[in-house]
């Protein structure tokens, strides 16, 4: 058989209790570090304490959103006074709201949706599932905390971010593309994102039940026994037993390490033995014991180490739900641009299609005069039926696109009111240059590292790993428990009426012979010192070899090494990604300036082969041909121009700063009423379109 714990008296663990001190030493050093500011640089220090990684900013944290003025604070038990029975009572949750917000029929105009970036995303904020979604986390992660102030262990929260909201793909115009989901979460109760291992987190010794317990049995038994030998039953084919049971229990635990225990047990019993002398017998006992942990389990830090943990991962809610909101914005802007960019697109469109109509028209005019040949109408013919097709593919796309705005910032498309009405985009952007394009780069890096929630998240998931190694550095202690219980006895009851003098062979015993004893004289009995049950005692459990929790001590150093690397990849992918929207935005403009000059360039050569087409200098081909290069031109420039407002709205996502610059508040976000329309710079009203002007009004010369 093999040997695999040692069960040791006390008088054995005074002997051990010399080898134990270092180790509980070390374990009672204290924690203070966990309630400090967040900083990344307390989690530099290399494995021989001097091999530093470089320092980085300290992360600004997010608003604490569990301030919110019209939230239930759900960290927070039901108060029993006066009324103790609300602790046994649900706490309700409201019911989602699945309507609208009244702001979206506030743009409502002769059927239309007259839709600005800014009321975009204040209706985003309002009804958009995704942030909807990720505002209950930062309630259930309340009840986390909740759990931790009772001594329980954490069920996690999903931080990831939520992705359902359908989005277009890819540069700007492109199809619509379908749901996504929830990533993997960096922090909290989430584990294995970006190759990260988080399974040790919230080990060590399982903290006492803080929260106290009364137990109760009430139970009647009744119990006949037939006999098969009558000598030893006075003579009696059976026997009965009537047992009264009333017992109470009193449980509690204490953040230092502690158990108390409390019983007080009653019985009474009624039989027709004749060898038992009390019928009834009353039998009452309490007991009162106390156990400390010494080694393993000890600790008010220990013990309250899940409070911190539940409270960091409330942080890392919080963070996450910024995080989510900088994810949603920017989508509902790449959305809104893509729509810009279709919208526009419609009216090249539309331009193209009454410029071909027009030319064919006049060719057939000049075709019934004679100065045509049919084959130049067969070429204008085809070109209205080209650019007619592309209209209606250009509408389609359009509308499409009009839908994934509506599913972006509205709860319900039931409302024909909302599903049917075209979305007529009221912002263009401007091609102005930002303040931070001129902005040295390590600035702005340092300004991202400030605010980027994903390293506030990593921080803070780093700190619940160094609690976590604290926890499982005890959990390598053996278990030595002191332990002290006093307690007490009474008994009373009645003489049996069927109790026999066996030692005299008389008979019954005479009434009287012995005194009855009240209940009431049991109980005082109980606690009057008079049969007393005490004493003090030592557990001791030393587990030999002790590999699973050397296993999950080193575990968890390696998954705090993992995290110290995956922050310092986080600072490397910021700065590639701010170096990278910076050289995008630099060429997006220029590419948007060099798209403008050719449609310009386009344009004029339009207008300048249409006026050589009236002087009969040129051919219906060659006007085609002009206004091909046109539209193409056009397409470019809208294509472009989307392009930089998404790289530009980007930008300030990947430097956190989008809520600043929009003047979004993240606690009406986290509320879901949105007070004030977002004040987002750089943009501009949309170029009124001018009619498309006619080839000509008579018909052109002949052709020489």
């Amino acid at each position: 058989m093999k040997l695999r714990h040692l069960q040791a008296s006390a008088c054995v663990v005074l002997t051990l209790a010399g080898s134990i001190p270092p180790a509980a030493a070390q374990q009672s050093g204290t924690s203070s570090s966990t309630t400090q500011t967040v900083s990344a640089q307390s989690f530099q220090n290399g494995p021989n304490g001097n091999e530093g990684l470089p320092q980085e900013p300290r992360p600004n944290l997010t608003e604490p959103l569990f301030l919110r003025p019209t939230a239930h604070n759900y960290s927070n038990g039901k108060f029993g006074f006066p009324n103790p029975f609300r602790w046994y009572t649900a706490t309700g949750y409201p019911a989602p709201r699945l309507r609208n917000t009244p702001q979206i029929y506030d743009l409502l105009q002769d059927g239309k949706i007259y839709l600005s970036l800014p009321d975009a995303v204040t209706l985003a904020l309002e009804n958009n599932y995704d942030i909807a979604i990720a505002r209950i986390n930062l309630d259930i992660a309340d009840t986390d905390l909740l759990r931790a102030k009772a001594g329980g262990s954490l069920r996690g929260v999903s931080t990831g971010i939520i992705s359902n909201t359908l989005g277009t793909t890819g540069t700007a115009a492109a199809s619509g593309g379908g749901p996504g989901g929830t990533s993997s979460s960096a922090g909290g109760g989430g584990t294995g994102a970006n190759g990260l291992v988080l399974s040790t987190n919230g080990g060590g010794p399982a903290p006492e039940d803080l929260d106290p317990a009364v137990t109760s049995q009430l139970e009647y038994n009744s119990n006949v026994q037939e006999q098969s030998n009558l000598l030893f039953s006075g003579g009696l084919p059976s026997l009965y037993t009537n047992t009264s049971t009333l017992n109470f229990g009193y449980n509690q635990g204490f953040a230092i390490g502690s158990m108390l225990q409390v019983s007080f047990q009653n019985t009474r019993v009624t039989t027709n033995n004749p060898f038992v002398d009390y019928s009834p017998v009353i039998t009452s006992t309490f007991n009162a014991q106390i156990t400390q942990h010494l080694l393993q389990g000890f600790g008010l830090w220990l013990n309250h180490r899940f409070i911190i943990q539940a409270r960091n991962d409330r942080r890392i809610t919080d963070s996450s739900f910024r995080e989510q909101l900088l994810y949603t914005i920017n989508q509902v802007e790449n959305i809104y641009w893509d729509m810009v960019s279709d919208y526009e697109d419609v009216q090249a469109k539309e331009r193209a299609l009454a410029q071909s109509t027009q030319l064919s028209e006049d060719n057939r005019q000049q075709l019934a005069i004679g100065t045509l040949a049919p084959l130049d109408v067969v070429n204008s013919d085809a070109s209205v039926a080209a650019d007619k097709q592309s209209l209606i593919s250009a509408r389609t796309k359009l509308e499409y696109q009009e839908l994934i705005m509506k599913q972006a910032i509205t709860r319900n498309l039931d409302d024909p009111r909302i599903a049917n009405a075209p979305i007529i985009p009221t912002d263009r952007v401007s091609l102005e240059r930002l303040p931070e394009e001129d902005l040295p780069v390590n600035e702005l890096v340092r300004e991202a590292e400030e605010n980027n929630p994903q390293i506030e998240q990593a921080v803070l998931n780093m700190k619940n790993n160094e609690i976590t190694i604290k926890a499982l550095k005890n959990g390598l202690l053996p278990t030595v428990d002191a332990y002290a219980f006093y307690g007490g006895m009474g008994l009373g009851g009645a003489q049996s009426p069927y109790a026999e003098n066996l030692l005299t062979g008389s008979g019954s015993y005479p009434p009287g012979t012995f005194p009855t004893v009240t209940y009431g004289t049991t109980f005082e009995s109980v606690f009057n010192n008079s049969s007393p049950n005490k004493g003090v005692g030592l557990n001791i459990n030393i587990p030999l070899r002790n590999r699973l929790a050397q296993a999950d001590a080193a575990r968890s150093q390696m998954e705090l090494r993992q995290s110290e690397m995956r922050l310092q990849q986080l600072y490397t992918q910021i700065r590639m990604q701010i170096i990278n929207d910076l050289y995008a935005l630099t060429n997006d403009r220029a590419q948007v300036a060099a798209a403008q000059a050719q449609r310009d360039y386009a344009e004029q050569s339009f207008v300048a082969e249409q006026k050589k087409y009236r002087l009969g200098a040129s051919t219906s081909a060659n006007v085609l041909q002009q206004q091909r290069n046109l539209a193409k031109a056009e397409d470019t420039l809208i294509s472009d121009t989307a392009t930089y407002a998404k790289d530009r709205a980007g930008l300030f996502q990947v430097l956190s700063t989008t809520l600043d610059r929009y003047h979004v508040s993240i606690t009406d976000a986290a509320n879901g009423d949105v007070t004030s329309t977002p004040l987002i710079p750089g943009l501009t009203a949309p170029v009124p379109e001018a009619a498309p002007q006619p080839l000509s009004k008579n018909p052109p010369p002949p052709q020489q």
